[in-house]
């Protein structure tokens, strides 16, 4: 407790000597979205030339001012720090736990998007390009692991929304069409939709990849009996 509540007194103090307005330029140039990881955005605004975070459902958490470049976030328990160079992008402040890793975290452009969102706006081809461009940066990231994507289209299937999660059973195709698995969702859904003969197509095409596919088997002889 003590090494924890000792740097923070200290932010405390740097923080009580350092000007508490920000400048015009300062609020310009880092207001705006950053990317959190692939999939997830910290965003950045002021109110009355105070800094706020949105972030993971927090719609107003405040940062406490260390200096004209570093501010104090409580519910991280991390200091960020808006670097301008080359590009305006923000670092948290190297501490032990980081074990050595340097936390980046890039501007967004206006209107840049990430998956999650393009899928809540129904913009699916932006949505698979989105996917696309993560599993060719880094092909094991959390954010394109197929089974992660095959739960989310299953959500949808619960609420009955049976066309968005056939399109998120669509890009899964795209990104693992070697997967036994998600041409069995695709089948599932159009099974759904009471288009068999689709749904047929992609049994079978499940089936082809791994021919001991039990479900992919079970929904073909159900297909068959009516």
């Amino acid at each position: 407790m003590r090494k924890f509540m000792y740097p923070l007194f200290l932010l405390v103090i740097l923080a009580s000597c350092t000007s508490k307005k920000n400048t015009e330029d300062f609020i310009n140039a880092s207001s705006g979205r950053y990317l959190f990881n692939e999939n997830e955005v910290l965003e950045i605004f002021f109110k009355e030339q105070i800094l706020y975070a949105k972030w993971r459902g927090n719609e107003h958490i405040k940062l406490l001012k260390v200096n004209d470049s570093s501010f104090y976030m409580k519910e991280l328990n991390e200091k960020i720090v808006f670097v301008k160079q080359p590009e305006m992008h923000i670092e948290l402040a190297t501490k032990t736990e980081h074990e050595g890793i340097i936390y980046h975290f890039k501007k967004m452009t206006t209107g840049e998007k990430i998956p999650n969102e393009y899928f809540k706006a129904n913009e699916f081809d932006k949505a698979l390009t989105a996917f696309k461009a993560i599993k060719e940066k880094d092909s094991l990231s959390p954010v394109i692991r197929e089974q992660s994507i095959n739960r989310l289209g299953y959500t949808f299937i619960r609420k009955k929304n049976y066309n968005t999660a056939l399109e998120i059973f669509k890009i899964n195709a795209e990104l693992y069409p070697k997967s036994s698995n998600v041409f069995n969702s695709l089948g599932e859904v159009y099974f759904l939709k009471k288009d068999t003969v689709t749904a047929i197509v992609n049994f079978k095409k499940s089936l082809s990849i791994n021919p001991e596919n039990r479900s992919s088997k079970r929904f073909l002889i159900k297909i068959n009996e009516k």
